[in-house]
């Protein structure tokens, strides 16, 4: 667990990079939208408090995201953590929330938003901008840390090790036969089989 939180505006990167992270983000999108925003700012605030330049992150963050949509995009865009990179996970809680940890320190944060931070966006926007979506899109990215957001150590309850699995590890499934990596499958009556045919699957065919 982190026992003391690094200051997120520690080190904050130059503008013309953090452009460039929002730039990304919005490219999978037809422009870009409040929580993407959030998401950005939680992933580069998660990385600061954990103590790792998300400029140059390498594979040393893994990141939970509490819900998915445009938001997660944000999330990856700041933090380079993807599904397709195996160092994201959905925990689908239906919030706009991360907890990140760092793979070598074991230390972890949650990052979440402030309360209020809605009605409290539109004191950063624009003068005279009255429209609610467009406060929060210009004042999210112009609200300090500690305004946007709430950064808190937390201790992961789920077994990270398991989580990543073994590169390379692969068995086929003595039911269906199809294979199964990453140390996913279970052993019946001694043979491997996937998690689909030890049931219940959330399909059925």
């Amino acid at each position: 667990m982190v026992t003391a939180i690094r200051p997120a505006s520690a080190g904050a990167p130059a503008a013309d990079w953090l452009a460039g992270v929002y730039e990304r983000s919005a490219q999978r999108h037809e422009r870009l939208c409040p929580r993407q925003v959030l998401g950005v700012r939680m992933g580069l605030a998660a990385a600061h408090a954990l103590g790792v330049d998300p400029r140059s992150p390498g594979k040393a963050l893994y990141v939970f995201t509490e819900t998915d949509g445009c938001f997660a995009d944000g999330v990856e865009a700041a933090t380079g953590c993807s599904l397709g990179h195996r160092n994201m996970r959905l925990m689908d809680y239906g919030r706009v929330a991360i907890v990140v940890t760092h793979l070598e320190s074991g230390e972890a944060v949650r990052v979440s938003p402030a309360p209020g931070v809605r009605e409290a966006a539109a004191a950063y926007a624009p003068a005279g901008e009255a429209r609610r979506y467009y406060q929060q899109l210009e004042g999210y990215q112009a609200m300090p840390d500690e305004a946007l957001l709430r950064v808190e150590p937390v201790a992961l309850r789920v077994d990270l090790a398991a989580l990543l699995g073994r590169k390379g590890l692969r068995v086929d499934c003595a039911r269906c036969g199809e294979e199964v990596l990453n140390g996913r499958e279970f052993l019946l009556d001694g043979a491997p089989v996937c998690q689909a045919c030890a049931g219940p699957a959330f399909y059925a065919k």
